[in-house]
C-alpha cells in the first residue's frame, strides 16, 4: 500500500473498546523508544503540538522523538482514555524519565488526536508538565519496553 492508503487498525469511528485499545497501541509503540516505528502510525503530514513545539510531517516527528529520547533516559509511559467521539480520542498519560545528571521526573499531560479514516492520526495536541521527583517515589519498574499487562494503569495507581 502506497502511503496515502496505509491502515492502522483499529479504524474509526471508535467504540470504548477500540478507543481503549488504539491507546495501548500508541503506549506500546511510545514505550519501544522506536521513532522511526513510533511516527508510521501518523498521516505522513501529521501536525502536532507538543508543549511549546510544533511540528509537522512524519520526518519531523521523527527528528523530535530522537532528540526527546536522547534527552529522556529510561523513558517509560503510562496512557489511559479520557474520552472518545467518532474520529477522535482524548487520553491522559504519565511518564517517568531521568536525565544525564540522574534527576528523575514524572510528565504529567493530556493528548487530543483526531485520526483520518485508515486508523493514521493526524493530530495530536499535547499539554505536557514535568514534575522533580525522587528516585524512590518512582512507580513504574518494568524492564524497558512494553508494560505488561498485569502491571497497574494510570487510576490504579493513583495518578
Amino acid at each position: 500500500m502506497s502511503a496515502n492508503h496505509e491502515q492502522r487498525p483499529p479504524l474509526p469511528p471508535f467504540s470504548r473498546e477500540t478507543a481503549i485499545q488504539k491507546v495501548r497501541l500508541a503506549e506500546d509503540a511510545w514505550n519501544t523508544r522506536e521513532p522511526g516505528r513510533v511516527a508510521l502510525a501518523y498521516t505522513v503530514d501529521s501536525r502536532w503540538r507538543n508543549r511549546a513545539e510544533f511540528i509537522h510531517g512524519r520526518d519531523e516527528i521523527v527528528g523530535f522523538l530522537t532528540r526527546k529520547w536522547a534527552r529522556e533516559l529510561d523513558y517509560r509511559l503510562i496512557k489511559e482514555l479520557w474520552a472518545f467521539e467518532g474520529n477522535r480520542i482524548a487520553v491522559r498519560f504519565a511518564y517517568e524519565w531521568r536525565d544525564d545528571s540522574n534527576n528523575w521526573f514524572r510528565a504529567y499531560g493530556n493528548e487530543n488526536w483526531l485520526f483520518d479514516e485508515n486508523g493514521l492520526m493526524a493530530q495530536r495536541h499535547a499539554s505536557i508538565n514535568d514534575v522533580p521527583i525522587a528516585a524512590a517515589d518512582r512507580k513504574y519498574h518494568w524492564p524497558q519496553g512494553r508494560r505488561p499487562d498485569d502491571h497497574p494503569g494510570l487510576s490504579d495507581l493513583g495518578l
